[in-house]
């Protein structure tokens, strides 16, 4: 029965060419589960419209015009990712995680329901944020918590965040893989 297996929490990173999805689109998805660097996933993929805002596509450094050219098409890239997250299955239960969990959400969630119909982490497309995780964890305040300023704190500041979806994901996943590690500090048991 999967609600005995653990949870598997899947680190996901999006790399997109604006800020929200239908106008705009996902142009990369990368996902690397916690504590498993051998379980990752990275596709990129064709856009979906002709929108795109030049400092939002720089970022990922991804050429659009060979994105239109020879990605996948929207639908067979995401049911390339459900299918791996349902692979995941039969080891565990599959857990959203991403940082921010609300822009990475926001595209993974559209974009599955968008072209299969359903979220393979799902229906609310709900998961865990970093940033919030950590401030749990730690009791420290919003404004001073940032992915660079937890790396820092856990000693991983030679991690590198290269805005390549797939990296990004497992960077992500080796960082929540430490901050899980901690101990609750005394303010965050308070």
């Amino acid at each position: 029965m999967t609600d005995k297996l653990p949870e598997l929490y899947v680190a996901v990173d999006v790399e997109a060419d604006g800020p929200i999805p239908g106008p705009y689109s996902m142009l990369s998805l990368g996902m690397a589960v916690v504590g498993r660097p051998d379980l990752t996933f990275y596709t990129e993929l064709r856009p979906i419209s002709e929108d795109y805002v030049p400092a939002a596509l720089a970022v990922s450094g991804l050429d659009r015009n060979l994105l239109l050219r020879e990605a996948p098409r929207a639908e067979e890239a995401m049911a390339a990712a459900k299918g791996w997250v349902d692979g995941l299955r039969q080891i565990g239960r599959p857990v959203f995680l991403a940082a921010p969990a609300v822009w990475d959400g926001m595209f993974v969630h559209w974009y599955f329901v968008r072209f299969v119909r359903h979220s393979p982490f799902g229906a609310t497309g709900s998961g865990i944020d970093l940033r919030s995780y950590w401030m749990g964890r730690t009791g420290g305040e919003w404004a001073g918590v940032h992915q660079s300023t937890i790396k820092r704190e856990l000693g991983l500041s030679g991690v590198a965040h290269t805005h390549h979806a797939g990296e990004d994901a497992a960077e992500l996943a080796q960082v929540f893989d430490a901050v899980r590690r901690l101990r609750p500090s005394p303010a965050a048991e308070a």
